[in-house]
């Protein structure tokens, strides 16, 4: 009963998607409520500034656990590594509210599908159901499955014969009225921030508030100047950061807008056609498409076909053709039927609708399936809002810093207590000094300062045309060391350019057509199936297309043309196009040609083929092209050229595209013969009739950058929506494969029974033929990689839907595939922030550059994503290319680094500032003593707001190193830093605080001022100064004038100074110091005056800096102390600690290993001698554990279970313990 009660109490909600969420129920105490409110005000309000910080305390504090059908509170907490809570308050949607009668029978359902979420939500007699809003999604409780559930879709258990027979004919009015109440509105509503929300929200962050206390409590002992530059720079920084948030706000909503405001027609169930807005649209409603058209909403095509642009998915504007979902009377879900093409029956929202074809004389039809932001738009806007936290280090690890620091100032707060309580001093006066040591330890400039480092480099990075609207990222820029790049307009130009054909004639290649000639392509079988071997569309005038079909079809020089009456001896439908010769085409005998059918390209068929009719003629034609290795197998053997695979090489080797073509003759001679062709028997028995050579250029600085990226061993990886075969050779060209590698195609299908999951290994060869010439074909022998080839010379080569099995079926085999993977192809949008997403998991830091809309996910997923695009993907992207090449990407990793760098020198640098200060106010407590106003002034002002200022200006070094800065705070080489450099501080100045009183010319000044005053002569070179000294009227405990102050305090600000310097450093990362010549003016600066000061005998200067003269040969002491102390700590930092070589056989002789995922991973399988696997098929297990099986050598019964336990379920449980 306790363990139904503890389930019932908490379920999980999107079980397997990426944002999981657990979700518990709670029901507020009224007592505990009260309780919490006058806690609340006794606290002035602090007690509501934590549960703001930590939702979940105050939900644990004012409800108590309960079923989650009773709660009135849910607490979410995600499933990831953060572990992030959320508080939401369950709503009630009251259906009496309709403005129709609804029936209260419970046996009557309240809308047509008796299985509907709907039906199951609602509370019959009450007519209620219970709901929350979660990042925008609206989730309505289960009273039958006792669980949250999303509503604004329809279910994909639906089959084909449910949507056409369900859905088909339109909703009732009260059936809409009902889903509209419940799914909400189809509206993506962006709102835009207000001001005084940014702000609040900023200054309620914990350290600005702690920075809040510590400037209240410094102005109350009148130490304003200092105050004042903080709270100055405090507020800038704050400005500037609301200032960001709100533009990317009002950009998103703008984006957006657009979508919600679309007039549509549906058709109404027994009342006809109906026009409305389209944030009323509902899911099951009938959507009509009139012709172009921005789709409002996800809906699944029923009647006729039409052709949409899908700019806003794949960052191409290329036509596809949409296919009405098939009437089958079976019970298998819709998706499941289509198989991996069920999108050809899918409009997604924000895509626009070019052309529609209807079914004869009724309109185009499409069923809502997702409104509002359960859209594909909805979604891209929903990961742009809610991205997924990226975990670095720097950051939380700040945090341990500071409450390291914070803590130290709770010991000075006691010690201080204790020193003052002892001396008897008055209890206001005591509480007042021992909360200034405690504020002393954490420098209130820290967010001042970083955020100043930020900003030097967005100012960098705008100077080369990189627009940042993430700016806390460029720190993360200084640890990717993997880069995934988009291949289209990102590594190469757009579009692929023609360069000649290869025809053949008797069984043999004839000569090669050379396009750059300038003559016509002359009359052949070739012409006719480049000119009608395609998916073109006309549109309004315009072809419009894929680009390798419109430039193949440009190369005919014939024009396409709407159906008219010349052509009526054609017997084809209105809706065919007719092709006919241009004016600069050559002479044809052919007047026209229609295309009377299509079998359209698939990337796993690797060909397209089409039935047309030539212009005079009572016959029908099939022209084919496709991949030549796969299209020669479906023409006659005798047809095609002995010497075809060496001339194919010929051109592949040069790193051409290559398209073969074929032809036959049918000898039918009717249109409804032509309808009802199968494709097996339309696509064999053809004729070889040559090539087609294009070439897809790279960009000029791809090859350079590539190469930079490759020596600073910044992994490269090619994820595109194009051709596997394309990617491979383009790879190989820009050396992302560098020459000599090997290639191992991955081909992944999923299960059909009886056959489970599958995973093909295949070898590609490579052979050079000379330098920067790479031959690519696939092999089907039985060679595998060299054994003294093994480690990074092999590269993984996959599509997207080899992909997705593997994460669906293979999930132990996937990191070991991520991890020499190269090239993944065919890759859908929601697939590349999949990949980003399982990069990341190996502890990789992701780049991601890319330059479409397609790519906003993964953009937005990666650590830091760049958008070589204005459009779209610069909302998305936390970094904005106008240059639109890959130089940006080397740009940026070069100024992270340094960003890095210098966040780690002004972490470090005012950690010690705290701590320098701290131990010298210490010293200083145990005689009731400080330092003075202006003493801290000359360290706080003149030194450290000008060194934070300035310290993170010096540029990023110009080359790439091989090896990335720290990534964490938390690391030995810093630890050891400021450990180091705080013994030293420390010894020095108890040293000289204790040294000072052993002089013979001391005393204890604030006791003895008398006999000060009388001996002051003896201290200085200067008699007058002597004479005129009248020392502090009020010489009482708690001064300021002392011995131990004038010589504590020249160390403590030389020290300042010194560790600045330090700290600085430059190469690999960094230029130079002395290049940041403001940084280095400075120091010399502060350093002179300092020794100015404390030498020289101004009777003004040493009364406004609250100094006492001291002889000279002591302050040369001091200044010799000093410069020790920064001789050894120069060394010990140097020469020891930033010293790569020495950490690195440290590591190695005791036995130090990385910790990243993908290190382990490279190191167990470079000791795995059949690792990689090459021509062989492995099947997936029983899917429980997530082993893979290869049953081509070896049976499920002969495999140990230990041997099953390492392969799959230990590392599987290593790997997703991170989610």
């Amino acid at each position: 009963m306790e363990e139904k009660s503890k389930k019932d109490h908490r379920v999980l909600l999107n079980q397997g998607e990426e944002n999981e969420l657990e979700v518990f129920g709670y029901q507020t105490q009224n007592l505990r409520r009260a309780f919490c409110l006058v806690v609340s005000v006794l606290t002035c309000g602090v007690l509501l500034l934590v549960f703001y910080w930590r939702p979940q305390w105050s939900v644990w504090t004012s409800c108590i656990p309960c079923l989650l059908e009773e709660a009135d509170t849910i607490l979410l907490r995600t499933t990831d590594e953060f572990q992030r809570y959320i508080r939401k308050k369950v709503m009630c949607l009251h259906l009496s509210a309709l403005k129709f009668p609804i029936s209260k029978n419970p046996e009557q359902p309240l809308v047509a599908d008796s299985h509907s979420v709907i039906n199951q939500a609602v509370l019959k007699p009450e007519l209620k159901l219970r709901c929350i809003q979660v990042q925008k999604i609206r989730y309505v409780w289960d009273n039958v499955e006792k669980s949250f559930q999303k509503v604004g879709l329809l279910a994909d258990s639906y089959s084909c014969y449910d949507i056409h027979h369900m859905f088909g004919l339109g909703l009732t009015n009260e059936e809409q009225e009902v889903r509209r109440l419940v799914c909400g509105p189809n509206a993506i509503e962006v709102e835009i921030q207000p001001v005084w929300k940014l702000l609040i929200k900023q200054v309620l962050n914990p350290f600005y508030v702690f920075q809040a206390f510590t400037l209240t409590l410094w102005l109350s002992q009148g130490y304003i100047p200092y105050s004042v530059a903080i709270i100055i720079l405090t507020v800038l920084s704050i400005v500037l950061s609301v200032y960001d948030l709100r533009q990317q706000s009002v950009k998103l909503h703008n984006l957006v807008e657009a979508h919600n405001k679309v007039q549509v027609k549906i058709i109404v169930k027994d009342k006809g056609m109906q026009e409305l807005e389209s944030r009323l649209l509902v899911p099951g409603d009938v959507l009509i498409l009139p012709g172009k058209f921005s789709l409002p909403c996800d809906a699944v095509l029923i009647d006729g076909s039409c052709v949409v642009n899908e700019s806003m998915l794949t960052g191409e504007s290329i036509p596809v053709t949409k296919t009405p979902l098939p009437r089958v009377e079976d019970s298998m879900p819709w998706k499941s039927h289509s198989a991996e093409d069920y999108r050809k029956h899918v409009l997604f929202c924000g895509t626009e609708v070019i052309q529609v074809k209807p079914p004869g004389q009724g309109p185009v039809r499409a069923v809502v399936l997702q409104t509002g932001y359960n859209t594909a738009k909805g979604d891209l806007v929903r990961s742009i809002l809610y991205p997924r936290p990226l975990n670095f280090k720097l950051y939380s690890d700040a945090f341990k810093f500071i409450v390291f620091l914070a803590c130290l100032g709770l010991v000075g707060f006691f010690y201080g207590l204790g020193v003052y309580v002892y001396h008897g001093v008055s209890p206001g006066e005591t509480a007042a000094m021992a909360l200034l040591l405690l504020t002393v330890t954490v420098p209130p400039v820290l967010p001042a300062a970083l955020t100043t480092g930020i900003m030097y480099a967005q100012k960098r990075l705008a100077k080369k045309k990189i627009f940042c609207i993430s700016p806390q990222r460029i720190n993360m820029c200084g640890q990717i060391n993997l880069v995934c790049f988009d291949k289209t307009g990102t590594l190469t130009e757009d579009g692929l350019d023609l360069w000649g054909t290869v025809p053949t004639a008797d069984n043999c290649f004839q000569a090669v057509h050379s396009f750059t000639s300038g003559k016509a392509l002359a009359w052949s079988p070739l012409c006719a199936a480049m000119a009608s071997c395609h998916s073109l569309i006309l549109l309004d005038g315009t072809i419009q297309g894929d680009p390798l079909d419109l430039k193949m079809f440009e190369g005919t020089a014939w024009i396409m043309e709407d159906r008219n009456v010349d052509y009526c001896d054609f017997r084809t439908s209105d809706s065919n196009i007719i092709i006919k010769p241009g004016p600069k085409a050559s002479w044809s005998p052919v007047e026209a040609i229609t295309i009377l059918r299509q079998f359209p390209f698939s990337s796993s068929l690797q060909r397209m083929s089409v039935v047309a009719q030539l212009a005079g003629e009572g016959h029908f034609h099939v022209y084919m092209k496709g991949a030549p290795e796969m299209l020669a197998r479906f023409c006659r053997s005798e047809t095609v050229p002995k010497n075809f695979p060496q001339e194919l090489r010929n051109y592949t080797v040069q790193g051409f595209r290559v398209i073969a073509l074929a032809h036959k003759a049918l000898s039918m001679g009717k249109i409804s013969e032509v309808e009802s062709l199968s494709r097996e028997k339309v696509e064999s028995e053809l004729t070889f009739l040559g090539l087609l050579i294009m070439e897809n250029r790279l960009k000029k600085q791809t090859r350079p950058v590539l190469k930079e990226l490759n020596e600073a061993r910044v992994r490269t990886v090619m994820v595109t929506g194009d051709n596997l075969q394309t990617a491979i050779t383009v790879a190989k060209n820009s050396e992302m494969i560098p020459p000599g590698s090997q290639v191992i195609l991955v081909e992944a299908n999923e299960p059909e029974e009886p056959v489970p999951a599958s995973v093909t290994w295949q070898l590609v060869e490579n052979q050079d033929s000379g330098p920067g010439i790479n031959e690519t074909y696939i092999n089907i022998g039985n060679s595998s990689v060299p054994a003294g080839e093994k480690g990074s010379c092999f590269h993984f080569a996959m599509s997207g839907r080899s992909y997705q099995v593997l994460f669906q079926h293979f999930n132990s085999l996937l990191p070991k595939i991520l991890v020499n993977g190269t090239i993944f192809a065919r890759m859908s949008p929601g697939q590349k922030s999949s990949l980003v997403e399982e990069f990341q998991k190996l502890n990789y830091y992701v780049g991601m550059c890319g330059d479409g809309a397609n790519d906003c996910g993964a953009l937005k997923m990666a650590h830091a994503g760049i958008s070589l695009s204005e459009q779209e993907a610069s909302v998305a992207s936390p970094f904005t290319s106008k240059t639109a090449n890959i130089e940006c990407v080397p740009q940026l990793i070069k100024e992270g680094r340094a960003a890095l760098v210098s966040s780690f020198g002004v972490f470090k640098y005012l950690t010690m500032y705290g701590i320098i200060q701290f131990i010298g106010t210490s010293l200083l407590y145990w005689q009731l003593q400080l330092f003075g106003n202006y003493q801290y002034i000359m360290q706080d002002i003149a030194i450290t707001l000008m060194v934070c200022l300035t310290m993170s200006s010096t540029h990023a070094y110009p080359k790439l190193a091989p090896y990335r800065p720290a990534g964490q705070l938390l690391s030995p080489p810093l630890l050891l830093s400021v450990l180091l450099n705080t013994c030293f501080t420390c010894i020095v100045q108890i040293c000289v605080f204790l040294y000072v009183k052993q002089q013979p010319w001391y005393c204890e000044v604030y006791r003895y001022s008398e006999c000060f005053l009388d001996n002051l002569s003896n201290f200085s070179t200067n008699m007058s100064l002597g004479r005129n000294w009248t020392g502090n009227a009020t010489l009482i405990p708690g001064s300021i004038l002392s011995f131990e102050s004038t010589s504590l305090w020249p160390i403590t600000t030389i020290n300042c100074i010194t560790v600045a310097f330090i700290f600085s450093k430059g190469k690999p990362f960094r230029k130079p110091i002395y290049t940041n010549y403001i940084f280095s003016l400075l120091l010399i600066s502060a350093l002179g005056i300092t020794v100015f000061i404390f030498f020289s005998d101004f009777q003004d200067i040493y009364q406004g800096m609250e100094l006492i003269p001291t002889i000279t040969s002591w302050r040369v002491s001091i200044l010799v102390a000093t410069l020790i102390q920064f001789c050894v700590a120069f060394f010990v930092e140097d020469a020891i600690l930033q010293n790569r070589e020495l950490w690195l056989l440290i590591k190695k002789t005791f036995g130090f290993y990385s910790k990243s995922q993908y290190r382990n991973w490279q190191k167990k399988l470079a000791e795995d001698s059949t690792w990689p696997p090459t021509n062989r098929t492995d099947y997936s297990g029983d899917g429980k554990n997530g082993f893979y099986v290869n049953r081509g050598y070896e049976s499920p019964e002969q495999i140990p279970t230990g041997k099953l336990g390492w392969g799959g379920q230990t590392t599987e449980q290593h790997f997703w313990t991170r989610l």
